[in-house]
């Protein structure tokens, strides 16, 4: 795939390509300007605000992935990291891994998020049992879980907002 050079445009947000510009050129650049915005130092300020970043990185899977967003004290993002790949329905989560990641990246909270690739985001009892688990590891070490979002080709769901954290 050949690079293609961007020009900012008239309008604050907007870009002006050179050159022709295929369907798949197209979701490589959301992708990786979605991975822009959730770069290290960018301000996290609600799970919508999130939404169609995450969306855009992990709804297309073919398998689950299980990754951690991680932030300061001042909800600005210290990394975002794909930790576990799994199969078309499941992917094993190791807490042990989890809690390491963080406190590698010296995360004083994290967001899970994990994707369903069904396309519909509907936590699963197991997400929810997952949740709690991995909630009570961090807990142990002072990290909060500040949510876990479900991603999905029909949309996301928080599941703080649905009061599960």
């Amino acid at each position: 795939m050949k690079l293609h050079k961007l020009k900012a445009g008239e309008a604050t947000g907007t870009y002006l390509v050179e050159s022709p510009v295929s369907e798949a050129d197209i979701l490589l650049m959301a992708q990786q300007l979605a991975g822009q915005r959730l770069r290290r130092g960018r301000p996290l300020t609600s799970p919508h605000a999130v939404f169609s970043h995450l969306q855009t990185l992990l709804a297309d899977y073919e398998h689950e992935v299980f990754a951690l967003l991680m932030v300061d004290s001042k909800h600005r993002v210290l990394a975002f990291k794909e930790l576990f790949r799994g199969t078309l329905d499941a992917a094993s989560v190791y807490p042990r891994e989890v809690v390491k990641l963080c406190l590698e990246h010296n995360a004083a909270a994290v967001i899970l998020v994990h994707n369903h690739p069904s396309g519909d985001p509907e936590p699963s009892q197991a997400d929810l049992t997952l949740t709690r688990k991995l909630q009570d590891a961090l807990n142990l070490v002072d990290i909060r879980t500040l949510d876990h979002i479900v991603v999905g080709s029909e949309g996301c769901v928080s599941l703080a907002e649905r009061g599960h954290l």
